[in-house]
């Protein structure tokens, strides 16, 4: 396990600088590489969007956070998903690229809801601050994408799954972090058993 500290990334996110972003990837893939590692994972949503960056110049392959997100709502039934996370993830292409290949519908959250999540997400849940009224925002929002017709939604960040779940939410609950956990885990075992 290798990583930056969350400042390095948001300089560059915030400065929209995806190729510094990627570069940092590339720094921790390398030194993971030459400890043995045999395949790279990142948990964190947003800076997926920097992969296409990463993966030309890579020495390992990546375990791809939103594609084992789509196996997961493909394999459950899952027909049209609601999208949350950061900002910069839910104005990505990182999950509709994944769930489409996967024939699979999405929704994002609006502007106002993006803005709002984007708040909390930065100045309230990355510093463990869990206030009711952060909840009812995402509840709101998950409501909202239930009335246009997603089925299930994506907690795409990693501080989510802190203050929502299958328990508080009116839709199934995806949780991108768990996921990919139990993707590492399976291809691990599977790698040691080949």
């Amino acid at each position: 396990m290798h990583s930056h500290s969350l400042a390095d990334y948001m300089n560059c996110i915030y400065r929209g600088d995806w190729q510094g972003v990627a570069d940092l990837m590339l720094l921790s893939a390398d030194k993971l590489a030459g400890c043995g590692a045999e395949f790279l994972i990142c948990p964190d949503n947003t800076i997926h969007q920097a992969l296409p960056f990463v993966t030309p110049h890579c020495p390992l392959p990546w375990l791809h956070i939103a594609e084992v997100v789509a196996d997961e709502a493909a394999a459950r039934g899952f027909r049209r998903l609601g999208l949350t996370g950061t900002r910069w993830l839910v104005e990505s292409n990182v999950y509709p690229e994944k769930l489409t290949a996967r024939g699979l519908g999405y929704r994002r959250p609006t502007a106002a809801e993006r803005d709002e999540t984007n708040r909390i997400i930065m100045e309230e849940l990355v510093y463990a601050v869990f206030r009711p009224e952060g909840l009812r925002v995402f509840q709101q929002m998950i409501e909202r994408m239930k009335s246009e017709g997603c089925d299930a939604v994506v907690l795409g960040c990693t501080e989510f799954p802190l203050i929502i779940d299958d328990a508080n939410s009116t839709l199934p609950t995806l949780d991108s972090t768990r996921l990919l956990a139990r993707a590492v885990l399976r291809r691990a075992v599977e790698g040691a058993s080949a």
